[in-house]
């Protein structure tokens, strides 16, 4: 039987065919075909060869230890050496001298959920170009709660990265209630309790809440815990974007702590920070509350983007979520009744009086008046010569706008990114250039962590940066087989040029890649070659396998 170099690349215990045993007429095929054949004197050992070899590379592995110099092997997608490789033979050899060879960055606040599985944008190129091999989708309460469907999408036809999804508690809530404050009946709980399962069994790695949004805003803690209750008993994981990242921060904590300990989940707080400048300096309060109750034994992470602005819609921002039950079209209703919209336009001036100019919005979407898209509240009101709440009154009656929010402070961000517990996170989603202005994060997160806090401003070592969006984020999810260079790890491999890894995307010009990330691998196949992406779909839905399911 005939055999050849690609066969024996992914089975390194075949021996090379002997010519003189081949048919004359089959070994001129082989010839036409450009099949090479190996020597016939070629000892086993030396015929057993890689897919990929990554050589003379600086390899950080993950675990926040130091460096080494060394040559990464890979076969049939997963890493099955580390060491000295020289010699060895490989379908395709790459020298990284010069080079960091990392495992691929793991993104665990990620808003991709309709985007990787769009024609348009499944690619992810955004994230590839920041050195990320998987996000995880369903976050702030927010996506497909039928998971099965969601998985089998993503897999119809693969994504530029692996996807991860949490069941997302918000749109549960509205699926089975609608958008009303309220609390659940115990008929409307245990059929939440229900879908919650059949998500689990299904691969979701958790759940998610988004407790300033409608209507996961709505829902009391002791609901949140029945329903992570659930999520707990097949090990799943609770990540919370908290009732309050301002001033009320230290309570909001204490509530997902709560949470965890009723349901015995883990605890993950969702892009950890203090917003408003009554809150700055908050952050550092909030971190001891988080360490006493690891150290007390409770399991609590979180995660970080590192930029002092967050986004999000401005409704969500600047208009109360009483206001907003019922979603849009209830919001439509109550700005047409006059003592509603006095009430509104109350807090929103509250609001806006609290942030004051050095803390401002800046509109990020909005079709209706695309001259105001990167301007701010105060300049658009100048330029219409009205009122800023007037502006946030007439957007949110022509179906609202994306928003970025100025409200952080730079020594918080800083000061969080060092907490050895925080992983990084964008908060983005995938994209395309376009005319809008959207938060940097979604082009820059990883590449300015890594590249401008860690390598250039030398916030926090280079080792501690690169397991904050790799190993950390791996333990996070409980996974064994992602997120370090190790023998039988799967190869999401990233390698990038430390002097020219950063992030070039900023709040006028967001859209923006990274630079500097040279190779990116997913499960050993190219997905950014020599700083250019593919075009390959080798990402996939990364399922969960429930203790309570093993056999799924």
């Amino acid at each position: 039987m005939a055999c050849s170099m690609v066969h024996l690349r992914t089975d390194p215990n075949l021996t090379a065919c002997s010519r003189n045993k081949l048919p004359m007429r089959v070994f001129m095929l082989l010839l036409c075909f450009g099949i090479a054949l190996l020597p016939i004197s070629a000892p086993a050992a030396e015929t057993a060869v890689f897919d990929v070899l990554l050589l003379n590379g600086t390899i950080y592995d993950g675990t926040g230890g130091p460096a080494i110099q060394s040559d990464v092997g890979i076969v049939a997608g997963k890493i099955t050496a580390i060491g000295e490789l020289d010699d060895r033979q490989a379908g395709q050899r790459l020298d990284c001298q010069g080079l960091i060879v990392c495992p691929g960055f793991i993104d665990l606040h990620n808003h991709s959920d309709s985007q990787v599985t769009s024609p348009l944008t499944r690619a992810n190129v955004n994230f590839l170009l920041q050195g990320c091999t998987t996000v995880v989708t369903g976050n702030c309460g927010a996506g497909p709660v039928d998971a099965a469907a969601y998985f089998k999408k993503i897999d119809a036809a693969g994504a530029g990265t692996n996807v991860v999804h949490l069941l997302p508690q918000g749109s549960l809530r509205e699926q089975v209630l609608g958008s009303v404050n309220r609390v659940a009946t115990a008929a409307e709980l245990e059929t939440m309790r229900k879908l919650a399962d059949k998500a689990m069994q299904d691969g979701v790695w958790g759940m998610s809440t988004g407790l300033i949004y409608v209507p996961g805003s709505y829902t009391q803690t002791e609901e949140l815990a029945e329903i992570a209750k659930v999520v707990a008993k097949h090990g799943g994981l609770y990540a919370s974007h908290i009732r309050n990242e301002g001033k009320d921060l230290l309570g909001a904590i204490d509530e997902a702590l709560k949470i965890g300990k009723a349901s015995g989940a883990r605890v993950h707080i969702s892009h950890f920070k203090s917003s408003g400048r009554e809150a700055w300096g908050l952050i550092r309060t909030a971190a001891a509350q988080i360490e006493a109750a690891r150290k007390a034994g409770q399991i609590v992470t979180a995660d970080q983007y590192p930029y002092i602005a967050s986004s999000t819609s401005l409704e969500a921002m600047v208009v109360p979520t009483w206001a907003r039950e019922g979603g849009d079209k209830g919001l439509q209703e109550r700005l047409k009744l006059p003592e509603q919209l006095e009430k509104i336009r109350k807090a929103i001036l509250d609001d806006l009086a609290l942030r004051g100019p050095e803390t401002p919005i800046k509109i990020a979407r909005y079709p209706k008046q695309p001259v105001w898209v990167g301007k701010s509240l105060e300049e658009i009101a100048t330029l219409e010569k009205r009122p800023a709440v007037e502006i946030v009154l007439e957007i949110c009656r022509n179906g609202g706008a994306a928003a970025v929010s100025f409200g952080m402070n730079e020594e918080d961000v800083r000061f969080a990114m060092q907490l050895p517990w925080v992983a990084t996170a964008s908060d983005g989603r995938a994209y395309l250039p376009g005319a809008d202005r959207p938060h940097p994060r979604s082009y820059g997160t990883f590449s300015r962590k890594i590249g401008y806090y860690s390598i250039q401003q030398e916030v926090l070592p280079l080792s501690q940066a690169i397991r904050s969006a790799t190993g950390l984020p791996a333990d996070i999810l409980e996974w064994t087989d992602r997120g370090y260079l190790k023998r039988d790890a799967i190869a999401d491999v990233t390698v990038f040029d430390p002097r020219q890894f950063r992030d070039v995307a900023d709040f006028n010009d967001p859209h923006r890649y990274s630079v500097g990330v040279k190779y990116v691998l997913i499960r050993g196949e190219p997905a950014v070659f020599q700083g250019q992406p593919t075009g390959a779909l080798a990402g996939r839905a990364i399922r969960r396998k429930s203790p309570l399911h093993p056999e799924k």
